[in-house]
């Protein structure tokens, strides 16, 4: 919903707002101050209305349930939250799970990317780019586009600009249906591996519970070939439409710019060199099939996921809760005898304060998580998860499979000949800005990139199989006391889950998703968080007049992360109080 006011008379600019903001996850709030005399956006608040409470309520419960319950923090990326949980246990129970466990969740987690993306990408995001949209912000900009040919169009099959964004009107345009139809084989491919999507139930601490056979991995891969023909199409179809939209408008690349702050946690172990012990994290966490990694105006700052896990900082900012000065420290040094900050999320604690929003003070549920480099409080972002994973990737140059190859300016995706096209390599070389296009564009790559790395995943788990090492999982023990951590990257960005076990139970339990990381309100230095800094400055190119205002620009801003809100606040009912009672026939959804 959108609502307009006039701000302070004489300063000539307009309020607007949009809360909820559409087409995301989640309820997310986007309040603003337009100055439509120069079209630039003067200030922006990203604002969060639910509170959860997960790191609350996982006091005091057995360790071992841990992933099936963060899992439910959300219905679109809860598998991601269930594996991140796992590789935390894994390491507070000291276990190493076979390595076929290990290629079993790799290929789970990177069908996960497939379809999460696809279809925010095409059916969510897209949309922001559909001829109808087009058509009631850009009038000018269409009929530009009709008179445009495609560069790529005998790979992709569209011959203008205008015939590609046809293609993505909602529920009409054709790439649009297509798109829904891959996603559903993409989730196919997810149960396979781990049983049933979003929630797995052959996921486990110590591997999975997954019988491997030749047919599973057979029946994978046939999903995973026609993936791979389809994202042959789609990487040059997205290039087109997204350089036209640089062409068209001169500028546009200022839309959704921000300070290159870039946080990727790794993901898609090698279990050749994981064994999830802390003191040997460095190591393996460089071994990952994406990189771990901070990129801080385009330098590499650290691939190291010890110094990673120490720079972690929970600020409160002006979100709705009380600190935790007067509270327990729970850990003071790490395994390593690193010394662990009060504000790092193994010493957080959850202490809610609802109150009035209030601009000038506090204004969120959402708090403001920075990442400290020794001298600054760096609002990280992950640009949605893509361009910061393969930004952190390219510039490590440490991945080499074959069908993936980072070569310290960009990262080469090898994809096989498939049933109808020949092979073909892809190459996402780092961009000049992290903006909302380039976010987009990263979006697509990592598909190709994610479909390339479960073919290796594939020939792996298959040859496991082959040789007769067929066991998926290993026994374990829970301690009486442990610290751990699990990292990895959730679809949309940087995933954290952090431990402390006392007595066989939960003492302190906090996931950190990247919706905390992107959607951050300002912290107590005022800077803004990364939705709130996009946003801000960022030019309308809109051609509607302020009574017609929709708003594009910004909601391709805020999009371009790929915002998840559920994962952003955990909630927390108190002693179960009833929030909305439904009675409705059983065919109806009321979702």
């Amino acid at each position: 919903m959108t609502t307009t006011d006039r701000a302070r008379p004489g300063d000539g600019l307009v309020e607007m707002a949009w809360d909820p903001i559409t087409r995301i996850v989640g309820s997310l709030g986007i309040y603003t101050k337009i100055d439509f005399a120069q079209k630039r956006v003067a200030e922006c608040y990203s604002t969060s209305s639910i509170f959860r409470g997960y790191s609350i309520f996982m006091k005091g419960k057995d360790p071992r349930d841990a992933h099936f319950i963060t899992s439910r923090i959300c219905g679109i990326c809860g598998d991601n939250h269930a594996t991140c949980s796992v590789y935390n246990q894994n390491m507070a129970y000291g276990v190493r799970p076979p390595h076929l466990g290990e290629w079993i969740i790799n290929l789970g987690e990177s069908a996960e990317y497939m379809f999460d993306h696809n279809i925010f990408q095409e059916n969510l995001v897209g949309v922001d780019y559909c001829e109808r949209m087009v058509r009631e912000t850009n009038p000018g900009v269409l009929e530009q586009a009709e008179r445009t040919e495609a560069p790529h169009a005998a790979d992709h099959g569209y011959r203008t600009i205008a015939d590609i964004m046809r293609s993505l009107n909602p529920l009409e345009g054709e790439f649009y249906r297509e798109a829904l139809q891959v996603s559903r084989s993409t989730r196919e491919m997810f149960c396979l591996m781990e049983g049933r999507h979003v929630h797995p139930s052959t996921l486990y601490p110590g591997g999975v519970g997954t019988v491997a056979t030749v047919q599973l991995f057979t029946d994978y891969l046939t999903r995973l070939m026609r993936y791979v023909e389809f994202m042959k199409r789609v990487v040059p179809m997205h290039d087109d439409l997204f350089d036209f939209f640089y062409q068209a408008l001169p500028g546009y690349e200022q839309v959704g710019q921000r300070r290159v702050l870039l946080g990727c946690w790794g993901s898609l172990n090698d279990p050749e060199d994981c064994d999830f012990r802390y003191d040997n994290m460095t190591n393996w966490g460089r071994k990952m099939f994406v990189t771990p990694g901070v990129v801080v105006d385009g330098e590499l700052v650290t691939t190291d996921l010890v110094e990673i896990n120490l720079g972690i900082r929970i600020l409160l900012g002006s979100s709705y809760y009380e600190d935790w000065e007067d509270q327990e420290t729970f850990v003071s040094h790490d395994p390593l005898g690193n010394p662990v900050d009060r504000r790092h999320p193994w010493n957080q604690h959850t202490i809610p304060k609802p109150q009035k929003r209030d601009f000038d003070n506090n204004y969120s549920w959402v708090m403001s998580p920075r990442w400290f480099d020794g001298a600054n409080h760096l609002a990280l972002d992950t640009g949605g998860g893509p361009i910061a994973r393969l930004w952190a990737t390219a510039l490590a140059g440490l991945v080499d499979v074959g069908y993936l190859k980072s070569t310290g300016q960009s990262v080469l995706i090898n994809l096989p000949r498939t049933a109808t096209r020949p092979e073909k390599t892809f190459e996402w070389k780092i961009p000049r800005w992290s903006n909302a296009i380039e976010r987009n564009r990263a979006r697509t790559y990592f598909q190709a990139y994610a479909a390339a790395a479960a073919l290796h995943f594939c020939e792996q788990a298959l040859a496991e199989v082959r040789a007769g090492h067929t066991k998926t999982w290993e026994t374990f023990k829970v301690p009486d006391e442990a610290i751990s951590v699990g990292f990895t990257e959730a679809v949309r960005g940087v995933l954290s889950h952090h431990m402390v076990i006392r007595n066989g139970k939960i003492a302190n339990y906090h996931p950190y998703p990247p919706t905390p990381w992107n959607g951050s309100v300002r912290d107590v230095h005022g800077t803004p968080g990364p939705y709130e800094d996009a946003v801000q400055n960022t030019p309308i190119f809109e051609e509607n007049p302020p009574e017609r205002f929709k708003g594009i620009d910004i909601m391709r801003a805020v999009r371009s992360f790929d915002p998840c809100l559920p994962c952003g606040v955990h909630m927390y009912l108190g002693n179960g109080k009833v929030v909305k009672q439904l009675h409705s026939p059983a065919m109806l959804n009321q979702g």
